[in-house]
């Protein structure tokens, strides 16, 4: 899986809306839905934060584990 499709499984898994995972991270909605469409990727500074949100390791959060 890409973090893409990580970031939004997770998301749709814990019945959040993509205003709802902005607010907890700290972004706009925009970003949420730039990550989950593949437009962009979070900024590496943020990677922490959204996989302590999920409760899983970046390295799970980037597909590597």
């Amino acid at each position: 899986m890409t973090i893409r499709e990580i970031i939004k499984a997770n998301r749709i898994s814990r019945s959040l809306t993509q205003e709802m995972l902005a607010e907890q991270l700290n972004v706009t909605p925009q970003a949420v839905s730039r990550w989950e469409t593949g437009i962009s990727s979070p900024d590496i500074t943020l990677l922490p934060k959204i996989a302590d949100n999920f409760n899983l390791s970046v390295d799970e959060l980037l597909g590597t584990n």
